[in-house]
């Protein structure tokens, strides 16, 4: 996702998701049953303390494999917070761990101010959605919303009342005599989602719960899950490898790779300050120039890049002359302007060069600019605006506000 100064891009690795000889199938079936069966008076009870949820040195380990470094992560009441990265970055183990599913080998996971390592999974009063949905095929949809409720002893008239109540929310009225298999792989994950809410958990866990939909109802789901939890106000933990969801839906991001915490903070935080390179590139197209600090105007550094050229960047940090630095540059931020023969600018972090290549998106059109020194930079502009053939010469521009700055070498937190 990231392009270099060099004209390369770069790539992220990844560590292979770590695997139990059980099947997780089996335990997401059983966690979708253990934790509706809640009864009044859970060993979790309510607060008003915040935050919801705090890890204090979780880390786990899968024999030799260590899936989570130790971490301290705080979950505020009625936010959303997303676990975001690659597969295998030990997102969904901390999802599991705060669930009951897998027991930190070292650390402590609260749950509404109570230690909760050794609370079993149907006492924590949680809800759990997975990408699988994991509804029971031969109930109908009304006796899988109703699940939970039906293990807490509610009254019939109530249960039924409530079912009715959820399948409004999720915009699913009227289906409770259907079975799951009649229903679309959408219409299911709604029904998911619906069991539970219904039981009204202090914590709301979510688990890819959009990777098995096509994306018309991804955008859809995301839109809706947003709203409802904006609505019911139920605090989320919300696992995604999609940058757009992240973005979009969270009040904090907590970017993982390889088992740490990268960076967490609200989502323009996240983006627009990345604390380093792997954060930079994974959160949105970026470009990435070496160079070298060679002053400051006011809020300003300016910054030596290759033989000649300078590049102006508002940046908050504290640099000194001669620091070796990276400047990040959104693909999105950069402004790409027709360029007229032999014309020639005096602007700052302005550059002349040529399309090379271009990808029409839909709405956005994706271009690939070769300076004069063989540069390589990435930029996306809106279609309709101005498009660019290639072989056109143009002039690439982008805002000092609009780049970032990081320690080269600062490819990890």
């Amino acid at each position: 996702m990231g392009t270099r100064w060099n004209g390369t891009r770069s790539g992220t690795g990844s560590r292979q998701a770590v695997k139990k000889k059980q099947s997780w199938l089996a335990a997401e079936a059983l966690f979708a049953a253990a934790s509706l069966r809640i009864r009044r008076g859970s060993a979790v009870e309510k607060s008003n303390g915040s935050p919801v949820v705090k890890l204090r040195g979780v880390y786990k380990r899968f024999d030799k494999v260590v899936a989570v470094e130790k971490t301290d992560l705080d979950i505020d009441e009625g936010s959303l917070v997303t676990l975001l990265g690659p597969s295998g970055c030990g997102k969904t183990t901390i999802l599991r761990m705060i669930a009951g599913l897998e027991t930190p080998t070292e650390g402590d996971i609260y749950i509404q101010g109570k230690r909760v390592n050794d609370i079993p999974i149907h006492k924590r009063n949680l809800g759990m959605i997975f990408q699988n949905y994991a509804l029971f095929p031969h109930k109908t949809i009304f006796d899988n919303v109703a699940f939970g409720l039906k293990y807490r002893n509610v009254p019939k008239k109530e249960i039924k009342e409530k079912v009715t109540r959820a399948l409004e929310m999720v915009r699913l009225p009227g289906v409770e005599n259907r079975m799951p298999s009649q229903l679309s792989g959408g219409q299911q994950q709604r029904i998911a989602l619906a069991r539970a809410i219904v039981i009204e958990p202090v914590v709301l866990l979510m688990d890819e719960p959009l990777s098995a939909l096509d994306e018309n109802l991804r955008e859809d789901m995301r839109r809706e899950i947003d709203n409802l939890q904006q609505m019911l106000g139920v605090t989320t933990v919300f696992v995604t490898h999609d940058q757009r969801e992240a973005l979009s839906m969270s009040d904090k991001i907590v970017v993982m790779k390889d088992g740490l915490m990268q960076q967490e903070g609200p989502p323009e935080a996240v983006y627009n300050y990345p604390v380093n390179h792997f954060v930079a590139d994974f959160l949105g197209h970026s470009n990435f120039l070496d160079g070298v600090v060679i002053g400051r105007e006011g809020e300003n550094f300016r910054v030596k890049v290759g033989d000649s050229n300078e590049i102006l960047v508002h940046h908050p940090g504290d640099w000194s002359d001669g620091d070796r630095v990276e400047i990040v540059v959104r693909a999105h931020n950069y402004e790409v302007s027709p360029r007229g023969k032999n014309e020639q600018k005096s602007d700052m972090n302005c550059f002349n060069g040529t399309i090379i290549d271009r990808s029409y998106m839909g709405g956005e059109v994706s271009y690939f600019v070769e300076l004069e020194n063989k540069t390589v930079l990435h930029a996306i502009g809106i279609a309709k605006l101005r498009p660019f053939r290639r072989g056109q010469e143009v002039w690439i521009q982008v805002q000092p506000q609009h780049c970032g700055l990081l320690p080269k070498g600062n490819d990890q937190a």
